[in-house]
């Protein structure tokens, strides 16, 4: 997947030779959508229409309050057909009314903000999860994954070339088309002054939360030091009409292109050498996370992080984004490919993007909000507390703040939102296709890999569970080390290890072997290492132990001389006589 733009073009020039005079291609073209299977959706609000089409859509008319009102009828709705939830006696919908995670939900009537609406759940089941993509299910984005990251140029004759053509147009697709403002639906109402935030209705989520909080943004930065664009999904809580918190988190990309901007302009502004300026700053801010005094440390001179002010890195913010693109702002895509691509390729059609008015950035077209504007490199404010995925608060800490510049929307703009807290919730059916998109990219890396599973309950970075073909003793661990060593997947806290006869799906399966196959001071391992900045349980902010389990077999080959029994399991040619006469049963 890091194709450069117009490579996929040259590879089907060099690959496809002109064919003979008279030869005809004929090509199916699906132009209507049907049932899961869309073509791509070219804004949110024909993503609401499908959606409405579908069945999975309630509009409220009812005037609710964005202050905690709308987050708690979507938490009622959105735990729907879930194990163990609760709801107030006769207060939530009937299970047979809805799928597992409800419908989608349109707010149509927001107190203190006439004519603005609200969407929000829209990936909260796995019908609409796949119908965003354009599957029929989210094991088919394996598929589709695993198809593009094994793409190679065709070798064969003209036949086994003219198969190629549906990846060849795959990658063509992935590249963004730039578009004029005048062609920009984005840039229906532009206001470069005299804006202000509190005129969207933004969300306040939970009683103890610091404030109304954006939720579902789309944050597009640039890195200072490659020039790539990068989008992600970082929570912002609006301080006052002109500004925000920029919730990303240390690791995450964008933070990594607001510590390479600190980086340049130390660099840019020492008298000392420049790699060592750059070692301190990052060693003294705790990599751009905490604030330091200027001036003398013990005596010795550091690096004047008071230099730094004035100093910004551009950053654009698009809201209300067709449903690829914001998915994308999640996926964990690999460091040379960019979100645009992602969305394109997802898509199966370019994403049409414009220039920013006030930033060097391009933005989706279509969005229904774009926030212009920039953060201070030397600047941090508390940002939170903020009820979390985690199903806790996590509490106040310190990150960049968002200066608007200029805000650009649509006529009437549709205002897209999730909440997040205690599982399940809209955010664990994206969790489960985010699963199914990165098991291709892990099984390159990580061959022996057989299968993935992330329960709702760990709450994504806390547990997971894999399934391996183990070859060789101590695969197991080799496997928990190489996940640990893996982009997003390094703040997994616990990893479970089976064979690939158990399937990870199953968690009481799992659960089974877990209990049966471990000898727990032989088969457990800790280790130090990052851990996820909403992790408040770990001895330090961002730093703490994991644990891998190893459930599989073990073998002599790792020092296990007992015999090892067989598993409880009825002979299959009993199993088939049962089945043929299960129908004269009555059961």
């Amino acid at each position: 997947m890091s194709l450069r733009k117009g490579q996929g073009t040259a590879i089907l020039n060099r690959a496809l030779p002109l064919p003979p005079p008279g030869f005809k291609l004929k090509v199916n073209v699906l132009h209507a959508r049907t049932g899961a299977n869309p073509l791509a959706y070219d804004d949110l609000r024909e993503w609401i229409k499908a959606l409405e089409k579908a069945g999975e859509l309630k509009r409220i008319t009812t005037e609710v309050s964005p202050e905690l009102e709308i987050t708690e009828i979507t938490d009622r709705v959105s735990k729907i057909g879930a194990g163990g939830a609760s709801h107030p006696k006769g207060k939530a919908p009937t299970q047979a009314q809805y799928t597992p995670g409800g419908p989608a939900l349109l707010f149509e009537n927001i107190k203190g903000h006439p004519g603005h609406k609200v969407l929000i759940n829209q990936f909260g089941s796995e019908r609409r999860m796949a119908m965003s993509l354009g599957v029929n299910s989210l094991d088919e984005i394996a598929g589709k994954i695993t198809a593009l990251l094994n793409f190679k140029p065709p070798t064969g004759g003209l036949l086994d070339k003219l198969k190629m053509l549906p990846q060849l147009g795959a990658l063509t697709s992935a590249f963004p088309k730039t578009v004029s403002a005048k062609e920009a639906p984005c840039k229906q109402v532009i206001l470069r002054e005299n804006f202000d935030l509190n005129a969207f209705p933004i969300l306040k989520c939970w009683p103890h939360d610091g404030g109304r909080f954006i939720t579902l943004p789309c944050v597009h930065t640039r890195d200072p030091k490659s020039g790539k664009r990068n989008i992600g999904m970082y929570r912002m809580q609006v301080y006052d009409g002109q500004t925000t918190g920029m919730h990303w988190q240390r690791q995450k990309v964008a933070a990594e292109h607001f510590r390479n901007a600190i980086r340049l302009q130390v660099a840019a502004n020492t008298t000392e050498d420049p790699l060592h300026a750059m070692v301190s700053a990052m060693a003294e801010s705790a990599g751009g996370s905490v604030s330091i005094p200027d001036g003398p440390i013990g005596g010795l001179p550091q690096v004047a992080m008071g230099t730094l002010k004035g100093s910004r890195l551009e950053v654009a913010v698009a809201i209300g984004t067709d449903p690829a693109t914001t998915f994308s702002a999640i996926v964990p895509a690999p460091p040379e490919v960019e979100e645009f691509m992602i969305a394109g390729f997802l898509r199966g059609k370019s994403l049409e993007i414009v220039q920013c008015e006030t930033v060097d950035l391009q933005v989706p077209a279509h969005a229904e909000i774009i926030l212009e504007g920039y953060v201070e490199l030397g600047e941090l404010r508390t940002e939170g507390p903020f009820g979390d995925h985690t199903g806790f608060y996590t509490l106040t800490d310190q990150y960049p703040v968002f200066h608007l510049t200029c805000i650009t929307h649509r006529r009437d703009p549709i205002y897209a939102a999730t909440i997040v807290g205690k599982p399940p919730m809209e955010d664990a059916w994206m969790g489960r296709a985010v699963e199914r998109i990165f098991l291709p990219a892990m099984r390159m890396q990580i061959p022996e890999i057989v299968d993935i599973h992330l329960p709702v309950e760990g709450v994504f970075h806390n547990l997971m569970l894999v399934s391996i073909r183990k070859s060789y003793a101590g695969q197991a661990r080799k496997v928990m080390n190489a996940i640990w060593s893996l982009g997003q997947a390094m703040f997994t806290k616990i990893i479970i290890v089976v064979d690939e006869d158990c399937d990870v799906q199953d968690i009481g399966e799992v659960t089974l072997r877990v209990a049966n196959n471990i000898d727990p001071e032989r088969d457990i391992q800790f280790t130090l290492g990052p851990i996820d900045s909403l992790d408040h349980s770990s001895r330090l902010p961002n730093y703490g132990s994991k644990m891998g389990i190893d459930a599989t077999r073990k073998w002599k080959a790792e020092g296990f001389d007992r015999p090892w029994p067989a598993m409880v399991e009825m002979d299959r040619e009993t199993k088939e006589r049962v089945d043929a006469l299960w129908s004269k049963l009555g059961l």
